[in-house]
């Protein structure tokens, strides 16, 4: 669209050979296309070069240190963060033209829908807006383990109209997997955090999570598959809250150890 501002897309990879060419076809638009990799060893740099992306290679070492090197590499202002398994909706790149046409304000939040092992999110259940179409000299990425997220300075609006797919937990197994790493990545935030009543958030909170999930989200309207992501979500929270609770006992345990030494 003439007159808006040009679009960096920044996508980090590692072996994502099955969902990085339907990532990249829908940001094929795009006047810059980066993709920092972390050595991947199946087809996933032969893919992006294929979308013409700019391919760089760097170790993983976090989500956040990562992203922000990809964001770095871009040759714009306005940076669209997107994950090798995140998909562009049908008529999405319209709404984001149009934003960036004069834009006034830091950033703009996009509804991602959630891959629900064997269906997507049904578009009238409620879908969570990450920010992820910013200026990049108004942000950047925080320090936040696991969930590493984009911050800015300054006002931000969501583009209900946009919409974008999470094409990532294929099946409930993976998903599983998933949550056992993240719960265990997120307890050092916590403790920093030094966040209070870990026991009762471990007994309420799962259950008060199913239930805005399944019920006050919606759900529902995905079936079967919306009930087990409901239930699997749920599963996550108490993770989180146990995992915190284990290693505040066992850091009591070696204190109590070392006194008594």
């Amino acid at each position: 669209m003439a007159g808006r501002e040009p679009l960096s897309v920044v996508v980090i990879t590692y072996n994502n050979a099955d969902t990085l060419d339907r990532c990249l076809r829908e940001v094929d638009w795009v006047e810059d296309l980066v993709v920092l990799d972390s050595g991947s060893d199946d087809d996933t740099v032969a893919i992006a070069r294929q979308h013409g992306a700019r391919v760089e290679t760097h170790p993983f070492d976090d989500y956040g240190p990562q992203k922000q090197r990809a964001i770095d590499m871009a040759r714009h202002d306005w940076v669209l963060n997107l994950d090798a398994d995140e998909i562009l909706s049908p008529g999405t790149r319209e709404v984001i033209e149009r934003a960036l046409v004069a834009p006034d304000v830091a950033g703009y939040r996009l509804p991602r829908r959630e891959r629900m092992f064997w269906g997507v999110q049904h578009r009238h259940s409620h879908r969570n807006g990450h920010l992820r179409l910013f200026d990049r000299r108004r942000g950047g990425m925080n320090d936040v383990e696991v969930h590493a997220a984009v911050e800015v300075d300054g006002p931000v609006r969501t583009l209900r109209e946009a919409d974008f797919v999470n094409d990532g937990d294929a099946d409930i197994a993976t998903r599983v997997d998933k949550i056992n790493r993240y719960s265990s990545g997120m307890v050092a935030h916590k403790l920093r955090r030094r966040q209070r009543f870990t026991g009762v958030r471990m007994v309420l909170y799962p259950p008060v999570f199913f239930l805005r999930q399944y019920l006050f989200k919606r759900y529902f309207l995905s079936g079967w598959a919306g009930f087990v992501a409901s239930v699997t979500g749920a599963f996550y929270v108490f993770l989180k809250y146990a995992k915190l609770y284990e290693a505040r006992r066992n850091a009591r345990a070696h204190d109590d150890g070392q006194r008594r030494e």
